[in-house]
C-alpha cells in the first residue's frame, strides 16, 4: 500500500463506551488509544446501544450514538460526516459484535441491515468484524435455543459482509468456517488483552517480592459466585500461598464480607485502572470462577492476571490446551493433584501466563488492526 494512501481514520461500531462499565467498551477505548499511538490513526465511535448515555467525545476521539434501532438510523450515520470532520463513507468501519450488546434478545437485525446498505451504497468500503461471539445456545426452555438459528444466521451474513473477521477463541473461528458455507478467508483467532493496562516490564517483580495478597477482580456476578460458591478452594489456596490479604475490586457484591479463615477482606469498590495495576502489581494470586477453561481467551480479567504475572487460580482445568493455555502450566486448579502449589511452582505458572500474553499484547493487536484496516504499509 503507498503510505500516502494509508487511511488516518476509522469507525469503530461498538455497544457501549465508559461511563458504562463494560468489558467490550474498554477493549475499544485500548484499541483506539493505541492506534493513535503507534499509527497516528483517529477513531470515531458510533455507539450501538441507544440507552447508553455519555459524552459526545472520550480523549478526543469523537462519538456518536445510534438514537433508532434501525437500519436507515446507522447508515445516516456512516454516510455522513461527523461533527469531527471524519467523512465517514470512506472511513474504514471496526465492528464489535455481540449480538446481546445491541439487541435484548441477540438478534440486530437493524445493525446488519445497516451495514449491507452501507456496503451497497459505498463499493470500496471496508469493513473488518471482531467476533467477541458468535451466537448463544441453550436448553429448549430458553430463549436462547429459539433465537440461535436467527442469530446463526445474522453472524453468516456479518462473515459474508466483512473483508476481513477475527474472534477471540479458535473455537469460535471453527464455528465461524461453518456458518461461511462458501470459501472464506483467513479467519484470525487472537486472545483479548488486559483493559486495565501493560506495565513496563521492569516493573514486574518477582512474586516473592510482593505483598503475600490474592485479588478478586472482574464482574459483580463473577466476583459473588467467588465467594458463594468456591470458599473452600479459596481457602486452600490462600493457606498453601500464605495469603494475608484479599483484595476484592469491582462493583461491591452486596454481600458482607469481613474475612475468610481469618485473612481480612479489603473492599476497594471501582477504582481507576491504574490504581488496579498497582494493585495486581504488589499481589501473588488472582482468583477467578468464570470463565471456564474453555473461555479464558475472551477473558480480560484473566489477561490482566497474565501481563501483571500473577498466579491465575481456578477450580477448574483443562490438560489440553485450549487456546495456547494449558491447566498446571499457564493457570492453577484447585482441582490439580498433580502437583502441591507452592510460591516456586506458583511463579513457573505466572511466568508461563506471562509469556503466553506477550504473543498478543495491545501493541500486537494494533498493527493486526492496522493492517486489516488498510491503515499499515505492510498489508497490501
Amino acid at each position: 500500500m503507498n503510505l500516502k494512501n494509508q487511511p488516518r481514520k476509522i469507525i469503530q461500531i461498538v455497544p457501549q463506551l465508559p461511563p458504562a462499565i463494560n468489558g467490550l467498551g474498554d477493549y475499544a477505548l485500548n484499541l483506539a488509544r493505541q492506534l493513535r499511538k503507534d499509527y497516528e490513526i483517529e477513531t470515531h465511535f458510533i455507539v450501538g446501544d441507544r440507552h447508553w448515555n455519555g459524552a459526545t467525545a472520550i480523549e478526543d476521539f469523537s462519538i456518536q450514538k445510534v438514537e433508532i434501532d434501525s437500519a436507515e438510523a446507522l447508515l445516516s450515520l456512516l454516510s455522513s460526516d461527523s461533527n469531527q470532520s471524519i467523512l465517514a463513507s470512506t472511513a474504514p468501519i471496526l465492528l464489535h459484535y455481540v449480538g446481546y450488546g445491541y439487541a435484548n434478545k441477540g438478534c440486530p437485525v437493524w445493525l446488519v441491515k445497516g451495514l449491507e446498505l452501507w456496503k451497497a451504497k459505498h463499493t470500496n468500503s471496508q469493513l473488518v468484524t471482531m467476533f467477541h461471539e458468535v451466537y448463544a445456545s441453550g436448553s429448549p426452555w430458553t430463549s436462547a435455543f429459539w433465537l440461535s438459528p436467527l442469530q446463526q444466521n445474522i453472524a453468516a451474513r456479518l462473515l459474508k459482509l466483512s473483508d476481513r473477521s477475527l474472534t477471540s477463541k479458535v473455537s469460535y473461528a471453527e464455528i465461524l468456517y461453518k456458518l461461511a458455507r462458501i470459501k472464506q478467508g483467513p479467519i484470525t483467532s487472537v486472545p483479548v488483552f488486559s483493559n486495565i493496562g501493560e506495565p513496563e516490564s521492569e516493573s514486574v517483580s518477582s512474586l516473592a517480592k510482593r505483598s503475600r495478597r490474592l485479588v478478586v477482580f472482574g464482574h459483580r456476578n463473577s466476583r459473588s459466585q467467588v465467594y458463594q460458591q468456591c470458599h473452600k478452594a479459596l481457602e486452600q489456596i490462600c493457606q498453601t500461598l500464605k495469603i494475608t490479604e484479599i483484595c476484592d475490586i469491582g462493583i461491591s457484591t452486596g454481600l458482607e464480607l469481613f474475612e475468610i479463615n481469618g485473612i481480612p477482606i479489603l473492599e476497594k469498590g471501582v477504582v481507576e485502572a491504574a490504581e488496579v495495576s498497582k494493585i495486581l502489581l504488589d499481589s501473588v494470586a488472582g482468583f477467578l470462577n468464570v470463565p471456564p477453561p474453555t473461555h479464558l481467551a475472551k477473558s480480560t480479567i484473566f489477561a490482566a492476571y497474565c501481563v501483571h504475572k500473577l498466579i491465575p487460580c481456578m477450580t477448574t482445568s483443562s490438560k489440553v490446551p485450549i487456546d495456547g493455555l494449558q491447566g498446571g502450566k499457564h493457570y492453577w486448579s484447585t482441582g490439580d493433584q498433580d502437583r502441591q502449589l507452592c510460591l516456586d511452582l506458583g511463579q513457573e505458572i505466572a511466568d508461563n501466563a506471562y509469556a503466553w500474553y506477550q504473543n498478543h499484547n495491545l501493541s500486537t493487536q494494533a498493527q493486526i488492526f492496522a493492517n486489516y484496516l488498510g491503515a499499515n504499509s505492510d498489508e497490501e
